[in-house]
């Protein structure tokens, strides 16, 4: 069974874990759109979706753990 603290453990993890990779991708993203590199793109589109990844890798772990 999982505890309740497993998964405010989880909620916090994933969401500063989340926060970092996200908000690093999105940073340095726009930073290299607004110095004129196109490249900066790359970075900046799947900055979002990126940060949601490391928290459903981390809600898989739980539940593998648990079942």
């Amino acid at each position: 069974m999982i505890k309740r603290s497993e998964i405010l453990m989880l909620g916090l993890s994933a969401g500063v874990t989340g926060s970092l990779v996200g908000g690093m991708m999105l940073g340095l993203g726009i930073a290299l759109v607004v110095a004129g590199a196109n490249i900066g793109w790359l970075l900046l589109l799947p900055a979002a979706p990126a940060g949601g990844l490391a928290g459903w890798v981390l809600a898989r772990r739980l539940a593998r753990e648990a079942g």
